[in-house]
């Protein structure tokens, strides 16, 4: 990992490695998700990177500046969409409390995860292509 992205130091003890394994495993099955709790800095994050690399998978994170908004967040989800639909790779979607900037972004997160469906999301250019 250390040599394709970020160097990541990590002391891998023994609940580490089940945590990675357990993440490993969720992100493996069809659909699979899973929310992690936790304390700030316990390094939910890093181990989820680790388990999506350990899975062959890709990343995939918003990026919030200070004029970010819902339509940036649409594009993001838009893109998102067409690598792992079109393109056909497989991405792990990392998303933290940090990133919920509009209470309307649950929304779209709660139809992605029940149904995989946002139904705004695509405008009816877009479908027709």
């Amino acid at each position: 990992y250390n040599e394709t992205y970020a160097r990541m130091d990590l002391v891998l003890f023994g609940d580490a490695m089940e945590h990675i394994c357990r993440i490993s495993r969720i992100v493996n099955r069809p659909r699979g998700n899973a929310l992690l709790i936790g304390v700030g800095g316990s390094g939910k994050q890093s181990l989820t990177r680790l388990a999506a690399f350990i899975s062959q998978y890709d990343v995939f994170q918003i990026k919030l500046t200070p004029t970010y908004g819902m339509a940036d967040f649409k594009e993001d989800l838009f893109n998102m969409y067409f690598r792992v639909g079109l393109k056909s790779a497989q991405v792990a979607f990392l998303f933290t409390d940090q990133h919920i900037f509009d209470e309307r972004i649950l929304v779209y997160l709660n139809n992605l995860l029940s149904t995989g469906v946002i139904p705004d999301l695509h405008s009816d250019e877009d479908k027709d292509n």
